[in-house]
This record gives structure tokens, C-alpha cells and sequence, in this order.
């Protein structure tokens, strides 16, 4: 794995996610390595009802929801002071967890850093974890950047309002 040549960094452009750009650029920028920033546009779910009451106005095209992705991916290169890494930025239709696990196979890459949201209770259950399921099906190591933000200690807080 050391050292590292390769990084994948999915985003889904949440906050959480951001917190895994920054910890992967440091690893890209301590190891020379490429960093490869990729969002998965999830298909439209096709849900069947009467043509006559779809109108074109509600339903935004792959195309146009890849090409804003890019954009997106362009701008947290800037944001984010990527310039100076070898960066690509990959944008993919697909399911997110499948998709990733994918790319880190055939761009071989030595690690992936990827934002878990703290999903609980009910809607993990549900929906499942994208997190969780590329730790268990990726072919590299993973390492997960919590989502849970951490809160101001109320000692902070309370100083910085002159209490």
C-alpha cells in the first residue's frame, strides 16, 4: 500500500464529504499521489404513471445532471487548492456504492477516502450506508472521515460570546 500512488475521493458535494477532499489532499500532497475526485449521478427511478402528466420542465436529463457534476467537481479543485495535485475528476451514472468500488478497481488505486453521514436507526436500515457497503467490497483500503461534524464545546462557545 505505502506509499501511496493512487487516491479515490467520491463526493456527493455534502459538507461531510468536503471533510474527505481536505483529509485526501493532505495524503495526495504528502505522497505525490493522484487524486481522483468522483461523483456517481444516481439514475432518475422510473416510476410509472400516465404520460400525459409528465411535463418536461420536471424532469432534468442524465446529461445535463453529469455535466453540472463537473462543474461541481471543478470547483472544489479550486475551492479546495487541488491545483497543485495531479488531479482527475471522474463523474459516473450509476449506483454510488457499486460505482466506487468499481473505479478503485480498475483505476487500481491504493486507497480510498470516503465521508460517512452517521446515518441511523431507520434510514440506515432502509437505505443502507454507501460508506459501508465500499468498506466491505472494495479491493483496498478504506478509510472513512466521520460526517458527524464536531460541535463548539458550550466552554467555547460561551467565551467567544464574553460570558
Amino acid at each position: 500500500m505505502l506509499p501511496l500512488t493512487k487516491i479515490l475521493c467520491p463526493t456527493d458535494f455534502s459538507e461531510p464529504s468536503y471533510e474527505a477532499v481536505k483529509i485526501a489532499k493532505e495524503w495526495a500532497s504528502y505522497y505525490s499521489a493522484e487524486l481522483c475526485l468522483l461523483h456517481v449521478v444516481s439514475p432518475a427511478p422510473f416510476i410509472p404513471i400516465a404520460p400525459e402528466f409528465v411535463t418536461p420542465e420536471l424532469v432534468v436529463p442524465e446529461q445535463e445532471l453529469e455535466s453540472s457534476a463537473k462543474k461541481s467537481l471543478a470547483g472544489i479543485v479550486d475551492t479546495f487548492g487541488l491545483t497543485d495535485l495531479k488531479v482527475r475528476l471522474l463523474v459516473l451514472l450509476g449506483n454510488p456504492a457499486e460505482e466506487i468500488v468499481r473505479t478503485g478497481e480498475e483505476e487500481q488505486v491504493d486507497l480510498i477516502v470516503i465521508a460517512t453521514h452517521g446515518r441511523t436507526g431507520l434510514g440506515r436500515l432502509i437505505f443502507g450506508s454507501v460508506a459501508e457497503k465500499v468498506v466491505r467490497l472494495a479491493g483496498c483500503p478504506v478509510l472513512t472521515v466521520s460526517g458527524q461534524l464536531p460541535k463548539p464545546s458550550e466552554e467555547k462557545v460561551n467565551s467567544e460570546k464574553g460570558e
